[in-house]
């Protein structure tokens, strides 16, 4: 771990760019050297891995954008589970974790994956799991799911301090049994990014109004 730490604070953090744009959007990320690779952005931070180190990930915060302590302690809470990947260091402006293999939710429908019942419930499971280590699941939605071997993972969860109530995990599970799964169980058919996306910014501007 400590060689790791050396490379994300040598290598990684001195060339790469992480700027949050719209703070409702995913960052922009450039300059990233070999041959570290960029895993994802969301909205406060990027992930990265290193083809030495491929069971971790490295979370990298945006500059400004705050989160990182919070995060931590919701993985001290998480402890050890096997739909939540495990902190293994904590520096001050990036996190280092266990990294979870699979393919999100939204890169399923694009792909036309099936995305089973079973992780689904796994989901469900995992969400009152961090209900009774005291946490508040917050902003649970497709591209913060992920489905490994048929079964489903969290991968985000920098925001299950936040109290406020979140429905996007409920609202997302109406939309997968009264409509995904009738016509995933005849079929399964890629979805356009085009469409996804217009789903996704409408359901943001729905909810904007409904609150």
């Amino acid at each position: 771990m400590e060689k790791l730490v050396e490379r994300v604070q040598g290598e990684l953090m001195p060339e790469v760019t992480i700027e949050s744009v719209d703070p409702q959007n995913p960052v922009q990320v450039s300059g990233v050297p070999k041959p570290w690779k960029l895993l994802g952005n969301g909205n406060y931070a990027a992930v990265f891995c290193h083809p030495e180190y491929e069971n971790y990930a490295v979370k990298i915060y945006a500059p400004g954008r705050p989160g990182l302590d919070n995060e931590q302690e919701v993985y001290r809470r998480l402890g050890s589970h096997p739909a939540y990947a495990g902190c293994c260091y904590a520096g001050s402006d990036f996190l280092i974790l266990e990294r979870l293999r699979g393919m999100t939710f939204y890169d399923c429908m694009k792909r036309g994956v099936l995305i089973t019942e079973q992780a689904v419930r796994d989901i469900d499971h995992a969400l009152d799991y961090a209900r009774s280590r005291g946490l508040h699941p917050h902003d649970v939605h497709a591209k913060n799911v992920m489905l490994r071997d048929g079964r489903g993972v969290i991968v985000d969860v920098s925001d299950f301090l936040n109290r406020e109530p979140c429905t996007m995990w409920e609202d997302y599970k109406k939309v997968y049994y009264r409509l995904y799964k009738p016509i995933a169980s005849r079929r399964t058919v890629p979805v356009p990014r085009f469409i996804l996306e217009g789903v996704r910014k409408g359901y943001r501007l729905w909810r904007h109004r409904r609150d």
